[in-house]
């Protein structure tokens, strides 16, 4: 059984990132064809589960990490097209951007930051739950 404080956190997070995907695919999202395996955008379970982008995002406890704990995520795109590298860093900065100015409305009080870490983003700061 989950702790219902973390599920109400990761639901928050979960809603941050839907939204933030939205915006991508509504921006983004017709400029390469998907995957010949991949749902188009409203047919899969989850956003990060069709269309262009992948934002899955997860726990992690940060061992190796500067960091330390946090959630980390990718800004996966899902294509089999070669994405020019200036491309996917603009839109690995406008993810930051986003999360940035949503992560205080969802989370008022917290102080969290987003970073690089290694190949990943990471979220981390104050993680407290109440």
């Amino acid at each position: 059984m989950r702790n219902p404080l973390v599920e109400k956190w990761e639901d928050k997070l979960q809603k941050i990132f839907n939204k933030i995907d939205h915006i991508l695919e509504e921006k983004y999202g017709n400029m390469f064809p998907l995957r010949p395996n991949r749902p188009e955008r409203g047919e899969g379970v989850t956003p990060d589960a069709d269309g262009l982008f992948d934002l899955g995002v997860s726990f992690t406890v940060g061992l190796g990490s500067q960091f330390g704990p946090g959630y980390v995520f990718r800004v996966k795109l899902a294509t089999l097209r070669k994405v020019p590298e200036n491309l996917i860093e603009q839109i690995e900065e406008e993810v930051v951007d986003l999360l940035s100015a949503e992560l205080p409305e969802q989370f008022p009080g917290k102080e969290l930051k987003v970073a690089r870490d290694g190949h990943v983003y990471k979220i981390f700061g104050n993680l407290d739950l109440e």
